[in-house]
Formats: structure tokens, C-alpha cells, sequence
């Protein structure tokens, strides 16, 4: 195992080897990713009453017994429906060595599609956290909150990221990195990571974003550049830099900000303050090292920003801060980049939707 930090690509792979991750079936080379292992759904859903956690000496199985509804096989697909909490054993399961801690997220197109996606373990108190030592299976809480999805066994909607101790940057070594290596495209807002703003005046047009459509229909997610965005999305457009949030309507917008991650560190997104309004960027993701960076044949890609409106309608304005990114240091590089080498949907992009759509 190498230094404090962020487990890079080689180090998953001497996980898995050593059998801290465990899988069946076995876990597959595309999986694995700079700085994260994608995880695989299992082959049954649980219908669930509600959201749970499993809790302090609880198992979820336990808890599944007493929330379950009706169970459904994924073997030849089967659909999810708007609006419905399921719990979905993943294929993969942990062995974790002391000091070795993890944290999930959805994937990139998972948050894209107003799909909420968490990871629930047993014992667990937090989604998406996983204490040093777990020993134990792993569980998708998969909630589609804009359109209903059709899954099968093996498909990737969440990753996980494994670390060694703790190596997030403070304000003042993140100001340090930015001097020696410009984080963004222009001046950093730092304080308590890196914050970035929403870009409602484009540099040609009015397109600032997408509304999800409230009755759209159901959406294959192995069917990639299938679906016509116009059956699924609202265009937004602005002429002067404004759009109003409408309470629970979902929003792709972009950031202001073109952001690097160079290739010795790891960030994740994080919300913004609740005092800044009624509206939260909705999905935290991981952004792996070599992301937008020159070394991986970018030159800094702006962050895709999932906005979900609450209670009250809320004027958004060009250049406000939504969110943040906190780096954290990789234990050592990774023996490959984010877009160099590997399959990256996102290098280099701007305002874009999921994969699925043409």
C-alpha cells in the first residue's frame, strides 16, 4: 500500500487481489477507474416502503424484512418507477484492512438522470460512508426522481472510493496548489474547498440548461446517444442571466468555472451553504485526477450542475456560487488518467446531459 490519501487505480486493483474487495461475479478491468471502483447492481429489487439505514449493530437484510413491499427480478431487466424507493444488494462486497476507509457517490450519468443513488451498509448510521475495517456486503438505495429507469444486473449506477487516513486540502495548501498550478479558469474562490459559480450568459445563444419534463417516458440505461433530449427535457433559456427555480423541478445547468484536477489529487463536489437560497446542487460526484487537466489531453472542463429547487421559487443569477470542490491528495498517482487510456464520457465538456441522450 502506498502514502496517506486517495487509493489510486493500482492500489484497487492489490484490494481486490488481497480480497479487501470481494465480487461475484469477479470484478472486471472497466470497473476500475483512476481514483474509484464502480459498482455493479445485483440480480434482485427490493420494493421498499422507505429510505432507511440499516443502524448501529443492524443489518440490512434485517431491515429489508421489515420495509420490504415485494421483491423483483433484475435478470432480463426490469423498470424502476418514478417515485419509488428500491434496495438493491451490489455484486461487490468489502474486506476492509484497518485504516482503510471508503466513500460512494453516484456515477456521473446516474446524477444526470434525476437519479438518487446512495450506498447503505450493515451497522451503517450515513449514506456513503464506510468506516475503516467494514467487513461486509454492500447495498444500492435507488430512488428515480425524474424519469422511471429500466436496470439489469451488472450495470454501474454508483463508485466507490477507497483512502488511506485523510489528506483533504485546507484553505491554505488549496491556495498553494492553485498558485503553483491554476485550479480554474480565472480568479479561485477558496474557503472550505474550491467554489464555483453557474454560467446563465453563454458565450452564444440563450441556452443556459435543461428542465427534466414531469411525464416523460421510461428510459434504458444501456441505450446510449438513443433518446432525443426533447422527449425528456425542457430547454431553458436566459437573455439576461437570470432564470427562477420552480419548487421540485430538476435542472442540468454548468458551471462558470472551467476546473482542473491534476493528476496527484482527487476532488468531490460538494453543496454549497443552505443559506445562499432555496436550492441545493443536487448530487455530490467525484471528479478523478487527470480530469480536465492537460496531462490527460484537456484544458480544464467545466463541472455539470444537478439543481433541485425547494419550497419556494428562487431567482438564480449569473456568476453565483452553488457549490465547491474539495481536493484531497492521491497516495500516489494512478497509472492512468482520467480520459487518458479509459473511457471518459466527460473530458473536455460543457452543458451536457447523460449519455443516453442524442
Amino acid at each position: 500500500m502506498t502514502g496517506t490519501g486517495v487509493l489510486p487505480a493500482q492500489d484497487l486493483r492489490d484490494l481486490v487481489a488481497h480480497g479487501a474487495i470481494t465480487a461475484n461475479p469477479e470484478i472486471l478491468p472497466a470497473q476500475i477507474q483512476p481514483a474509484s471502483l464502480d459498482l455493479r447492481l445485483g440480480t434482485v429489487a427490493y420494493r421498499v416502503r422507505a429510505s432507511f439505514l440499516a443502524g448501529h449493530g443492524r443489518k440490512v437484510s434485517d431491515r429489508l424484512a421489515e420495509f420490504e413491499m415485494h421483491r423483483i427480478d433484475l435478470t432480463h431487466g426490469a423498470v424502476l418507477e418514478k417515485g419509488c424507493v428500491y434496495v438493491i444488494p451490489l455484486m461487490e462486497g468489502l474486506n476492509l484492512p484497518k485504516g482503510i476507509s471508503a466513500v460512494a457517490n453516484a456515477k456521473s450519468s446516474t446524477g444526470r438522470l434525476d437519479l438518487l443513488t446512495r450506498t447503505i451498509t450493515d451497522g451503517g448510521t450515513e449514506f456513503d460512508r464506510i468506516p475503516d475495517g467494514y467487513r461486509g456486503p454492500l447495498y444500492a438505495e435507488v430512488c428515480p426522481r425524474s424519469f422511471s429507469v429500466l436496470v439489469r444486473p451488472g450495470q454501474r449506477l454508483n463508485q466507490i472510493r477507497f483512502r488511506n487516513g485523510q489528506a483533504v486540502l485546507d484553505d491554505s495548501a488549496l491556495a498553494a496548489l492553485h498558485a503553483r498550478e491554476p485550479l480554474v479558469n480565472g480568479t479561485a474562490v477558496i474557503s472550505q474547498g474550491l467554489g464555483f459559480s453557474v454560467d446563465l450568459r453563454p458565450m452564444t445563444g440563450s441556452l443556459v440548461g435543461y428542465r427534466a419534463k414531469p411525464h416523460a417516458g421510461v428510459i434504458d440505461l444501456d441505450r446510449i446517444g438513443h433518446y432525443p433530449a426533447r422527449d425528456f427535457w425542457e430547454e431553458v433559456h436566459s437573455e439576461e442571466g437570470r432564470i427562477i427555480l420552480d419548487p421540485g423541478a430538476f435542472y442540468i445547468l454548468v458551471s462558470q468555472e472551467a476546473v482542473t484536477i491534476p493528476p496527484d489529487y482527487a476532488a468531490e463536489m460538494a453543496p454549497y451553504l443552505a443559506m445562499v437560497g432555496e436550492f441545493r446542487v443536487h448530487y455530490a460526484g467525484f471528479f478523478d485526477p487527470g480530469f480536465g487537466h492537460a496531462a490527460a489531453g484537456g484544458a480544464g472542463s467545466r463541472g455539470v450542475l444537478e439543481v433541485r429547487c425547494h419550497e419556494a421559487p428562487f431567482v438564480l443569477e449569473h456568476g453565483q456560487v452553488v457549490g465547491r470542490l474539495v481536493y484531497e491528495r492521491m497516495a500516489s498517482r494512478p497509472d492512468a488518467l482520467y480520459g487518458e487510456k479509459i473511457a471518459s464520457n466527460y473530458q473536455g465538456q460543457g452543458l451536457k446531459l447523460a449519455k443516453q441522450f442524442k
